[in-house]
This record gives structure tokens, sequence and C-alpha cells, in this order.
């Protein structure tokens, strides 16, 4: 059954979109303004919100705006008794489904949610294949700027053009990189990967172009390089910033001729590679500095992507925390494990200079250490790490002495009834309390086993 959110200030406006659409099969939830509207989006999994433009207080485009942000895919069709062109422009431009006037056509509002719905279900089939086929390569989040380094690989995937990708260690760059040469017209060569910072700077050259034998010592035979690898194929430099200026040269004469010469050889040999670079410096500077040439920053810098760092989209922090918790409880041959709201706000809260691949550090040695299904803060605090310092959630969470210890009181009892699966005989004998002091807590406290 498909779900609809009708949200409008009018009682009979909803009442009527109810009857039509509960006939059709859909399962309508409601709402009467924009601050009920945006707490039941983020409670629930609608396939279709119905959104009323004039409303007191905040209008329903400034709701939109908001849906937009943090359910990018979600289909909002707009309704509104005072249509005007300039209003229904303005709804499609902020990436509205469909524009509505009142009074509603029966025949038209179905087919219309039909559609929406239809979409946003194909959507979902899709994202659902792309995380099965991408596995761990997948590009998870659904903040703003996810989508818009999205927005840009598929646009430029199917081309050849260059593609210089920026960002912090751990930002994602690799998966970046993947992603487009996995949606190319290339996919069914090979994508040859070089982590130029790896290589010391006598050996890079031969790892780029390779070598004749002979051409020095240790050469005992021929070997092709990445670029005759990577032909027909992805070449993707990573942390290009740090390449010697004489490989520098060589690889800006590769990309101008589209061949290359073997180090100890004199043979031109042909390629043709696609090659997208990545680095986590400034390259600008570098070339201040004279670091980096600026002819070779010009050839690979066509189209630049930026990847953010995990700081300034905290709102996919969930997403990426569930779907690691999940691949690594099934890594291990583990049951399935959860993360407390309390916990997940506190690995909202974290700076994360190491980015994507901290939090997934951190991620594994939470589940791992954890011993109940649910992960809290104070599970944060004993794994060790950066995490420790969820014992801070308790003290700046304000309130009185007694309040921190009801707090603390809670979160110890908690755990306890984790480690024990819920038994509230074993956990009572552990705490040395009588039963029915336990269930007086657990009722105080408000705990209960979540599903």
């Amino acid at each position: 059954m498909k779900s609809v959110l009708v949200v409008d200030d009018e009682k009979a406006v909803r009442d009527s979109i109810r009857m039509i659409l509960e006939y059709e099969k859909f399962d309508v939830q409601e709402a009467q303004d924009a601050e009920s509207a945006a707490a039941r989006v983020e409670g629930g999994a609608f396939d279709l919100v119905l959104l009323d433009i004039k409303m007191p207080g905040e209008d329903g485009l400034k709701v939109l705006r908001r849906i937009r942000v943090s359910h990018p895919d979600l289909p909002v069709v707009m309704i509104s008794g005072h249509g005007t062109i300039e209003t229904a422009v303005e709804a499609t431009r902020l990436g509205a489904f469909d524009f509505l006037e009142k009074p509603l056509d029966s025949t038209r509002l179905v087919v219309v949610a039909r559609n929406a719905a239809e979409q946003h279900r194909l959507v979902m089939e899709h994202r659902h294949m792309q995380q099965v086929v991408e596995g761990k390569d997948a590009i998870l989040g659904s903040s703003q700027k996810i989508h818009d380094v999205i927005a840009t690989i598929e646009r430029v995937a199917p081309t050849d053009v260059r593609v210089l990708i920026t960002g912090e260690n751990g930002s994602g760059k690799e998966l970046v990189a993947k992603a487009i040469h996995r949606l190319s017209k290339r996919n069914g060569k090979p994508l040859i990967e070089v982590n130029c910072a790896a290589i010391p700077n006598e050996l890079i050259e031969s790892e780029l172009f390779g070598h004749e034998r002979g051409a020095f010592t240790g050469a005992t035979g021929q070997r092709a390089g990445k670029f005759e690898l990577a032909d027909g194929g992805t070449l993707f430099l990573d942390e290009i910033g740090d390449m010697s200026l004489n490989a520098q040269a060589k690889v800006l004469r590769a990309l101008e001729e589209g061949k290359v010469e073997r180090v100890g050889g004199s043979r031109q040999i042909p390629v043709d590679v696609r090659v997208i670079a990545a680095t986590n410096k400034n390259l600008q500077e570098a070339i201040g500095s004279s670091l980096f040439r600026q002819d070779l920053y010009h050839r690979l810098n066509v189209i630049p992507i930026t990847v953010p760092p995990l700081r300034e989209r905290r709102e996919d922090i969930p997403l990426l925390a569930t779907a690691f918790v999940d691949d690594i409880c099934q890594r291990n041959g583990m049951a399935v494990k959860r993360i407390g709201e309390d916990a997940m706000r506190r690995l909202q809260s974290m700076e994360w200079p190491g980015n994507v691949r901290e939090l997934r550090n951190m991620i594994e040695r939470l589940v791992i250490m954890t011993a109940g299904s649910y992960i809290e803060t104070v599970d944060m605090a004993s794994a060790g790490g950066r995490g420790a310092s969820a014992w801070d959630d308790l003290l700046a969470a304000g309130g009185t002495f007694q309040d921190f210890k009801d707090r603390a009181e809670a979160a110890f009892i908690r755990r306890q009834l984790e480690a024990n699966v819920w038994n509230i005989s074993r956990t009572a004998e552990v705490l040395d309390i009588q039963r029915s002091h336990l269930y007086n807590k657990m009722k105080k406290y408000g705990l209960e086993r979540k599903p």
C-alpha cells in the first residue's frame, strides 16, 4: 500500500482527499501545518506528499524547500486554491512533481498520485539495485552536497572528459573515481589505480610508463606501465599533488600526444586512456610554490569535483553509520545491531577529521566491542578512541546533580539489560537488586527492548 501525507490547514480538504485516495488503496496520513508536516516527513516513510501552498505560519513553498533538502527523492505535489502561473512555475523550479488547483478534480488527483508514487517506487528500486551492484563502493548520502556530487558524476561519466577530484583524506575521492568509470562507456575495460604518494620518485616513471630490460639496476625484464595497462579504460592518478615535476612533465606529454615511451626505450606506444586525478592538496598553492605544473593542472581540471568533508554533511551520518553496522555484522557473522538515538546524535556532533574512513573505523570498533544489540553512548566511551568523549554528553546535558545521576543510572541499567539479552532475572542478579526494583527503574527511565 502506497503511503501519502496530506498537508492542508482545512480539515474539509484533508477529509475529501483521504476519502478519494483511500478508495484507491492509499494509506493516507494528515498534517495541518508546516511544523507537523516536517515532523511527519522525518518520522515516516512516505511515497508522496500532497502539500497546500497557503497555510498559517510557514507556507507550502518553504516546506517544499525543506523536503527537497532532507528527502530529495520524495515526490511533492503542490495544491492551492489561489493558483497562479507564477506560483506553479516557482513550485516546479523548487522541484515539485506537479501542481493541482482547488477545487480538486478527483480523477486528476488519482492519476497524479499514482504517477508520483510509481516514480518514487522506481527511484527507490534503482537506488536499491545500485547498492546491490556497487556494494562497498556505493556513494551513500541524502544531503544536498552529496546529491550535487552524484549529479555531476552522472553527467560527466558517459563522456571522455578529464576530471580532477579534490577533498580531504578519507572523504571518498576513490569512490567518486570508481563511480565515474562504472557509469562510463569504458566500464568494460580496466580501471587502473596509481597512488602517486606511495611510489618513490625514482620509480614513478617506470610505474606509469613501463620500462625496457636493462633500463636501470633491477630492470631484469620488459614491463608495461599503468598507461598501457589502462588502454581503452580509465587511469586513476590518486594523490597527484605528490608527483614529482619530472613525472608531471611526462604525464602532460602523454595526455597531449596520446602516446607513452617506456623508460630506456625509444618506441612511441599509442594509448587510449581517460585520466581521472585526485588530490587532498591545494594545487593552486602548489603551482604558486613551483611544486606543480600549471599546464598539467589545466589539462586535468576540465571538470572539477569537490567531495565535501563529513562535518559539512552531518545529516548523512545516520545513513552511513547504519550501512556500516549492517555490513560489518554481515561480514563477521554477527547478529544485527543498531545504534541508539543518543549515540547517533553523538556521532553527528563529532568533527571527524578522518571523514568517512574514520567513521567506519569507529563503527567497526563499536560493533565488535559492544556486547548488547544496541550501541549506546556508554559503549562509545568503553570502546576507547575519540568516542571516549561520549561521557561529555552526560556532563553537558545540564540540569541538576540529580538529573545527571538519573541519566548515568539509566545508561548503566540499559547496558546491563542488553548485555544480559534483556533477561530481567539475570540482570537483577548482576545488579544485586530485586526484580521488582529493576522493573520500577525501567519504568522510571522508559527502558524497553527496541525491536
